[in-house]
């Protein structure tokens, strides 16, 4: 099967970057909400930047909340993408698309650690998963986020920030890095191209 992914045009600012990451790999993803393309391409990636209600309702407004969880093909949610995957956020009260069981949960007010977090954070590899093939215990990834998903069954990497959180998350063919992967280096380029192998 030839490899055609999408990108979900979710409003996010890291669209473009994601777009050049892939085209680093020899992919070039056209960004779209139109639920055809979506539901025929080899695989999604569902970016976010902002606020989960915002952008919950940009999905509502293409049609895409019920489309993405009947999806079958790889998904990957990135940063509040990921999110977006869960139950809901803490952030204004927002239901999310219920893929996956958890609440995303703002980092606690720690004078030392200011929030969000911003920059890069070390990851702890867990439970095997085929989207961590290569990636290095203790590799550095580029996190912008103030809300994190706790530890659970769907957690294959973790990373602290005065808390452990969730790093990169995988149940059935839904995967989500709170990270992100195109301003990740050679780490992020490893796991995008992974994510492209499933």
């Amino acid at each position: 099967m030839s490899v055609s992914p999408v990108i979900v045009a979710s409003g996010g600012a890291n669209l473009a970057s994601l777009k050049f990451a892939l085209q680093r790999l020899g992919i070039d993803a056209p960004v779209t909400e139109n639920p055809d393309q979506i539901r025929n391409a080899s695989h999604v990636l569902l970016p976010g930047v902002g606020a989960a209600r915002d952008a919950m309702m940009r999905l509502d407004a293409a049609k895409l909340t019920a489309l993405i969880p009947q999806l079958s093909q790889p998904v990957l949610g990135i940063c509040l993408g990921m999110q977006l995957l869960f139950s809901g956020s803490d952030e204004d009260h927002a239901e999310c698309l219920g893929i996956i069981s958890g609440r995303a949960r703002r980092f606690p007010q720690d004078k030392k650690l200011p929030v969000p977090q911003m920059g890069w954070n070390q990851i702890r590899l867990g439970a095997a998963s085929k989207l961590l093939n290569g990636l290095a215990d203790g590799g550095y990834a580029y996190f912008i986020h103030s809300y994190a998903l706790p530890e659970g069954d769907y957690t294959r990497a973790t990373a602290e920030y005065g808390t452990s959180f969730s790093a990169i998350v995988a149940q059935d063919n839904f995967y989500g890095t709170q990270f992100h992967p195109e301003r990740s280096a050679g780490l992020g380029a490893r796991l995008l191209a992974n994510f492209l192998d499933l």
